[in-house]
């Protein structure tokens, strides 16, 4: 079984505003451990797969960034996409070149701004999961949900298919994208729920069958840009076909329809370091509940997250709590912890505003 890697490595993570920008994006952040999101998500699969089986898919502006963070990566293995369509446009493209490379491969799309405590366990996963690919099926690893959370599809399993290495493989069901408040509790008290993952193990030949099927036009598209593959018209046709490329996530485009998809939900510790408040929850607190990066002084300060770039600026609080506070070099949000997922609908009206400077 031949095995690589795809990390999609293209989004900016605006909900983590004002510390994620266009140049600066989430998955070159140190936000956990003193390393960037992408050399964790390199340094998690190095046992896994030689530098030469990591594929990395990205946008121009990032690969400079990205190949200086995993020089061990070759250049060769950075795949460019001409501006961002979507995670569906993004896995096909990955998948293109691995199809010209080795049309049997097994394809592993993992992403490069996720946190995974239990490495050793994700790592067992993706083994068994790459077994199961091998033998056709489409494979997702769900997350065995810790709280009823409206910020993440769910999937719900079917019948068992077996237990392999100490994971079970379910049928998957039906995914089902950020539920409300009620849904989400009984889809966790049920059991039969996992949170969709975002990691897919599947073969390149099957992710392609299920691209012709589901997303015809797209399909077309990506046989263009792989004949081209290999000869010196590859980048024009790719510049050519990219714009004319439906904007789309692999979950609506091909996952929701897909035939024989599997799922293995897994308790790795994982996060997709969404927010500011998932990055809390990854963060030591003090014996106050206060979690500072950077310098800070606190009278009558509980339950504040303080994250600071400016190493020369003392940040100083009275009587706060319940409250989000970052501090970079040209911009500051406060904001309570109760409204920080608004962080995404203030960085809408900045795009409104034309205010390109700040983000």
């Amino acid at each position: 079984m031949s095995f690589y890697a795809l990390i999609m490595a293209g989004g900016v993570g605006t909900r983590l505003w004002p510390l994620s920008r266009r140049h600066r994006p989430k998955q070159s952040l140190k936000l956990v451990g003193g390393r960037t999101m992408f050399e964790h998500a390199v340094d998690r699969i190095a046992p896994l797969f030689q530098p030469e089986e990591i594929f990395v898919v990205t946008g121009a502006e990032h690969v400079e960034a990205l190949a200086s963070q995993a020089p061990e990566l070759p250049t060769e293995n950075f795949i460019v996409e001409p501006e961002g369509r979507g995670t569906a446009p993004a896995i096909g493209l990955g998948a293109v070149h691995l199809h010209r490379r080795d049309p049997e491969a097994v394809m592993v799309v993992l992403t490069a701004d996720h946190f995974i405590a239990d490495v050793e366990c994700f790592r067992r996963a993706l083994v068994v999961a790459a077994q199961m690919a091998e033998e056709g099926h489409l494979v997702t690893l769900g997350i065995k949900p810790s709280s009823p959370s409206t910020g993440y599809g769910y999937i719900k399993q079917g019948g068992l298919c077996g237990e392999i290495e100490g994971f079970s493989v379910f049928e998957a069901q039906r995914f089902t994208e950020k539920p409300s408040p009620e849904t989400a509790f009984h889809m966790v008290e049920s059991g039969e729920y996992s949170w969709n993952s975002g990691m897919f193990i599947w073969r390149v030949d099957r992710i392609l069958e299920e691209f012709q099927r589901q997303m015809a036009e797209f399909y077309v598209q990506l046989a263009e840009v792989e004949a081209a593959l290999g000869t010196p018209g590859y980048e024009a046709a790719l510049r050519r076909v990219w714009p004319g490329v439906e904007k789309q996530t692999i979950d609506y485009g091909v996952m929701e329809g897909a035939a024989d998809v599997v799922v293995i939900p897994v308790d790795i510790g994982w996060s997709d370091v969404g927010s500011w408040a998932s990055l809390a929850d990854l963060l030591p607190a003090d014996e106050r509940g206060n979690i500072v990066v950077g310098s800070h002084l606190g009278l009558d300060t509980e339950d504040v997250l303080i994250f600071s770039t400016e190493e020369r600026r003392l940040i100083a609080t009275i009587g706060l709590q319940g409250v989000v506070i970052v501090d970079t070099e040209d911009a500051l949000l406060i904001c309570s912890k109760e409204q920080e997922q608004q962080v995404r609908a203030l960085v809408r009206e900045l795009e409104a505003r034309d205010e390109k400077e700040y983000l």
